[in-house]
């Protein structure tokens, strides 16, 4: 079956000379694998460079069920990006990110809302000037929204921790070692608030939002079962002061 579609690049893996498999999002039928001809001019095949991490695409796609490799046969750009390939802070995020969500939407199936979530974000981060240091914290934290684990900020009292197993704050520590102190907890709800449009106006230190993205790691992690260890968090770690 002819399928077009949007999607969004996770991850691409050199498949034989002359060939790549694209773990991509689409919007009509979620989380697929493609493989297609490449090559860096696009003679005989599509261009390489269509498949920058969290490039956002058209495709046409011969979609066989029983197949795990789909048959991309046409590849081009939805929104062509301006500054993330050439930002190297910019490029580190979309990096993380492509990264975080091939794990993170493993199995996903069609979800149209997750899908202009994803597609919105790369596009504010692509259009914005400055002021973007916490978008990754922003990006995560409502990304749990979409997949069914957005933790409970009701219940709040001064004193209390915070369950990352229960996704809600508490009284008592619980028997298990996935908690957060009250005092880390007190931030939990403010951050929570971060929106894009009014992120810049939360400062945080390196260490401070080094600390928080472990956290959002280690929740994910808790959540999501096999998530392993990534790669690019390292990289994360130092930008920005």
């Amino acid at each position: 079956m002819l399928i077009k579609t949007e999607a969004i690049v996770l991850r691409t893996v050199k498949y034989g000379d002359n060939k790549v498999i694209v773990d991509m999002f689409t919007a009509d039928c979620g989380r697929m694998s493609f493989v297609a001809s490449a090559g860096r001019s696009g003679k005989g095949g599509v261009r390489r460079q269509l498949f920058l991490p969290m490039a956002l695409l058209e495709i046409e796609a011969d979609v066989r069920p029983r197949m795990k490799l789909q048959k991309l046969r046409a590849v081009r750009l939805a929104y062509p990006m301006a500054t993330v390939p050439f930002e190297p802070v910019k490029l580190s995020l979309a990096l993380f990110l492509s990264e975080f969500l091939c794990h993170a939407l493993r199995g996903e199936q069609e979800n149209r809302p997750l899908f202009e979530y994803i597609s919105g974000g790369v596009q504010w981060l692509d259009n914005s000037v400055g002021r973007y240091a916490n978008f990754h914290l922003v990006f995560l934290m409502r990304l749990s929204l979409f997949l069914g684990f957005y933790p409970n900020l009701d219940g709040y009292r001064e004193g209390c921790g915070f369950d990352l197993r229960a996704g809600c704050f508490c009284a008592a520590v619980p028997s298990h070692g996935d908690y957060l102190s009250p005092d880390e907890a007190r931030r939990i709800g403010v951050l929570m608030r971060m929106t894009l449009s009014t992120m810049h106006l939360y400062k945080m230190s390196r260490a401070e939002r080094n600390r928080f993205i472990e956290v959002l790691v280690s929740y994910y992690r808790i959540h999501i079962p096999d998530f392993p260890e990534l790669r690019s968090l390292a990289v994360l770690r130092e930008l920005f002061v």
